[in-house]
Formats: structure tokens, sequence, C-alpha cells
């Protein structure tokens, strides 16, 4: 076997028919024969480091002096073609704030590793190929190789997003931030946590948001791995259009020489819906750390969502006006959190979901009470001192 380029030259093999050679048993004879010799060499179970020349090297030896007299070599090579061995989908730039109200691109990039040579990768949307503008180049910002039809917001002054009107409407929005939170320490109640039904956020969009067929952008890469194989990267990028890209079904296949048939694979574009928040512990006291957690949606959420926390009427413990992330850590909540709305927004290209929970905190034992709550403690304090100074009076007095 050739290797690192022709420099080494490895021996796998080797067959000496020499002892091997039959003769005649007739007297005093010595039939002439013609051999002829097969050297074959398998190669179990091939793989990728297999590729690449052989050469097989033939002496002939004359038999007299055993010297070698001819020695001859040939050559093949050895393509050794690999399957794909895995593909995934995947949506570039996410999590990351997404405007309903502006224009903006999406692209999903698709990944295929492990085939070899390069397989062709393309797109399908709802079963249908899609027709795409190639680009050669890889593209320098997104404002250079977006579509240059693109209509912005201010085509629109007029409309105003439903989720910022909706905050000046009773019930939503400021209503959480004009109410006044319970004061004091909470009562004994059975239910610890208040949840409050999800508000999802309207999906009315303005005028420029057209209803129409959009402008894919494809891009296809492959770069080489150090075993041989070839990972190859397939973009698809267009204007997305929230009204008619929710619930569409996008596929990425591949057809490499080493399949017998396409191998895919889909994802849905979905917004988030119903979150699913936890709060341990189910019974938070003062001074305990208390974490609120999204656990997962009522449905499938692509591509990944981006999630901020917020206090309604005020800001987060650490004095921060929101806070990004699946989890939410409240480190030893003091008794003047009982009551406040936490808001947790997830949101991504297709939409966005509100999500509210209230945090009740319950008197903890193992810590002493301020003098504002020691029943009457502060007073006595006082009377006593009073006491004391009429006694110093009265002493004064009498020397």
């Amino acid at each position: 076997q050739v290797t690192d380029g022709g420099t080494i030259k490895q021996k796998i093999f080797t067959f000496d028919a020499m002892f091997s050679t039959n003769f005649s048993q007739m007297e005093n004879y010595r039939k002439r024969e013609d051999l002829v010799y097969q050297s074959t060499v398998r190669l179990p179970e091939v793989r990728i480091s297999d590729n690449g020349p052989y050469e097989c090297h033939v002496g002939i030896y004359d038999r007299a002096t055993r010297e070698k007299v001819v020695l001859a070599s040939g050559n093949v090579f050895l393509n050794v073609m690999a399957p794909p061995t895995s593909i995934s989908v995947l949506a570039a730039d996410t999590p990351a704030p997404f405007s309903r109200y502006q224009a903006q691109n999406f692209t999903l990039v698709c990944v295929v590793s492990g085939g070899k040579p390069a397989p062709l990768v393309y797109f399908k949307r709802d079963g249908e190929p899609i027709e795409a503008t190639p680009l050669p180049e890889p593209p320098a910002g997104a404002g250079s190789w977006a579509p240059r039809n693109l209509l912005h917001r201010d085509l629109d002054d007029t409309k105003v997003p439903k989720s910022l009107a909706a905050e000046g409407e009773p019930g939503v929005g400021q209503a959480f931030g004009t109410a006044e939170p319970p004061r004091g320490l909470a009562a004994e109640r059975d239910s610890v946590t208040e949840t409050i039904p999800e508000t999802v956020v309207s999906r009315e969009f303005p005028r420029w948001v057209h209803v129409a067929e959009p402008i894919y952008y494809f891009r296809h890469t492959h770069a080489p791995i150090s075993d041989g194989t070839v990972e190859a990267r397939a973009t698809l990028t267009w204007t997305l259009n929230p009204q008619i890209d929710n619930e569409a079904l996008f596929s990425c296949e591949v057809k490499h020489p080493a399949l017998s048939m396409p191998m895919q694979s889909e994802v849905t574009l979905v917004a988030p819906k119903g979150p699913k928040i936890t709060m341990t512990p189910t019974r938070a006291r003062v001074g305990d750390t208390v974490r609120i957690l999204v656990q997962g949606f009522q449905n499938e959420v692509f591509p990944e969502p981006l999630f901020t926390w917020t206090r309604v009427g005020s800001r987060l413990l650490d004095g921060s006006a929101e806070h990004d992330g699946k989890e939410l850590v409240l480190e030893r909540v003091p008794a003047e959190l009982n009551g406040s709305m936490y808001r947790c927004t997830a949101q991504n290209p297709l939409g966005s979901t509100d999500t509210h929970t209230r945090l009740i905190v319950f008197e903890n034992p193992n810590i002493p009470r301020g003098p504002e709550d020691s029943n009457g403690s502060l007073t006595g304090h006082c009377g006593f001192r009073l006491v004391l100074a009429l006694t110093l009076t009265v002493i004064l007095e009498l020397t």
C-alpha cells in the first residue's frame, strides 16, 4: 500500500512460489511445466483509510543460482466510497431577537458529515423541490446578499404593534404593574404559586407582509475532514414571512453514489405556544434561592426560542431590567418579593408568547424577624429607656 503521496510503501502481503513448484515423477526426465501463479489480497470490511494506490511487485528467480533475473510491477488505485453518517438541519443565528414588524432574512443550514465523495444536497418545502438562486461566494453580511426588493417598516408608519398597544389596555401589560402587590409575609394558603393564563401575542402583521412566493438563495460548500471524508454545508436564505411560513415543512435531502435512496432530515417552522413553567422550591421561604424554569412547550418549537424574563412593574432582584435564558434564579429572596409577578417572553422568528407566574414568599422560622415585626418589642425598649431616664433624674435631684 502506497501512502503519504508515494513516499511510503508498506508491504502488506508476500507470496513465494519458489519452493512450491511441482516436479514430474518420470525417471531421468524433468518435465517442463507451465505454472501460472495468482496472488489475491482481500481487504475485509474496507475503511476510508484503505483508500489510495496499491502496487504489486513480481520477482522471477533462476532456479540454479536463485538470483533475481526479472522484476516487474503493476499498480491499481482503490477508490473507497462512504455514505454520509449524519445529517441535520439547523437555523442560523438563533436564538436571537426577531421583529415581526420588520422584514428580516432567515437562514436554514443543512450539515452532512461522513460522506466520500461530497454528496449532492438540496432543499424541499412541503415535499416540493425549491428553486433557489445560487450564491457562489460567501456572503460578506446579511445586507450584501439579501433580496433587494425588501419592503421596510417605514413604508407603513401607521401600523402600531398590538403587543405594544395592549400594554395600555386593562388586564394586559400595565395592569400587572399598577396593581399593588400584597405587603408583608404571605398568610397560610393552599396554593403556593398562582398561574396566570398565557398571553399569546397577536399574529396580526403590518401591510408590508405580502402573501407571495418568497425568493430563495442557496449556497453549497464542502470541506475535507482529516479522516478522508467530506463535510457538506448547504444554506437556504429567504425573507421570512410568518404569515405563510408558520408550520411550513422544510426538508434537506442528500444524494450520494453510496446510497440506494436519498437521505433526508426535516424540520417544521413553528412559533412557541404554551410554555410550561416550574418553580423550585414549590414553597418558597424568606432567604431561599428560587429557580423559575421553562421546561418545555405544548408543541415542538423550531427554531430555538429566545427567553426573556422581566418583573412586572419593577426591576429584577439583581437590579437588572431583564434576564435572558431558560432559567431565572433569585438568590436569597427577601419578604418584599412576596406577590411579585414575573413574565417570561419566549420568541422565535415565527412569533412570541408571554407567560406570567406570581411568587409567594412565606415566613422562615430560622430567620429572626426584624424590630418592626416583633409585636411591640420596639415599644417595650422605648419604655425601658424612659423609666431608666426618670430614675436617673430622681437620683440626681436627691443628691
